[in-house]
């Protein structure tokens, strides 16, 4: 029988695997979320249809299931195809934790960039800026602090959502504690020390998420 304090180094490996999948997954999917946001409110129509596909999409439907389809029907699909998509268990929680998060960013991004004041576009136009220096020096710049309160909330919400990696057995850190309450039966410690775990973990990263946002006002203030 294990004691207590031996179940930390094995939670300790699951909770890095936890902190990569957070880590990658936040910046791939925050890519997402601007350039879907942005191809929301696209003049071209085609570019729109796209965004608005990809976010309805992700928005209206589970994230436990889009990442079954990517572990599990995905490579199905392509061996209809001849063609070999088997995804690593690392690769396919990424990758859905990237698209679901994306799809969400994407809203917080286009409500940012359209609640930019319409005296700050007129004032580029005068100007003689074409619509992509007005939307990347004037609009973007303004909006991004606006965005970061929601980024922060959407950033712990991906870490939690880290969780459900843990039902295609990636060595994450749910999937370590239930490892280790399978073989001790200890439960109320082992789940006791699961949610501890993952509060300090949301902690830091709330933490981080608040310096930047400080920084990125800041940055507003001394451009401004």
């Amino acid at each position: 029988m294990m004691h207590w304090t031996e179940y930390f180094g094995p939670l300790m490996e699951g909770a890095w695997v936890t902190v990569q999948l957070t880590v990658l997954s936040t910046i791939f999917g925050a890519t997402l979320a601007f350039a879907a946001g942005i191809g929301k409110i696209s003049r071209n129509g085609a570019v729109r249809a796209l965004a608005i596909t990809y976010i309805e999409v992700f928005r209206g439907t589970s994230l436990l299931v889009q990442l079954f389809w990517l572990y599990f029907a995905l490579p199905i699909a392509g061996m209809a195809m001849g063609i070999d998509l088997r995804l690593p268990p690392l690769v396919a929680g990424i990758m859905a934790l990237s698209l679901n998060i994306g799809a969400y960013g994407a809203e917080v991004v286009r409500g940012a960039i359209q609640s930019v004041h319409k005296d700050q576009h007129e004032a580029a136009r005068a100007l003689n800026f074409t619509p992509r220096q007005t939307l990347w020096t004037v609009t973007i710049p303004q909006a991004v602090p606006e965005m970061m309160p929601s980024f922060g909330n959407l950033a712990v919400q991906n870490l939690k959502d880290t969780a459900l990696v843990s039902l295609i057995s990636l060595g994450d850190l749910a999937f370590r504690a239930e490892q280790i309450r399978n073989f001790t039966q200890d439960s109320t410690t082992i789940y006791s020390m699961l949610l501890l775990t993952y509060f300090g973990m949301a902690l830091v990263l709330t933490a981080m998420m608040r310096l930047l946002e400080i920084r990125v006002s800041r940055w507003r203030t001394a451009r401004s």
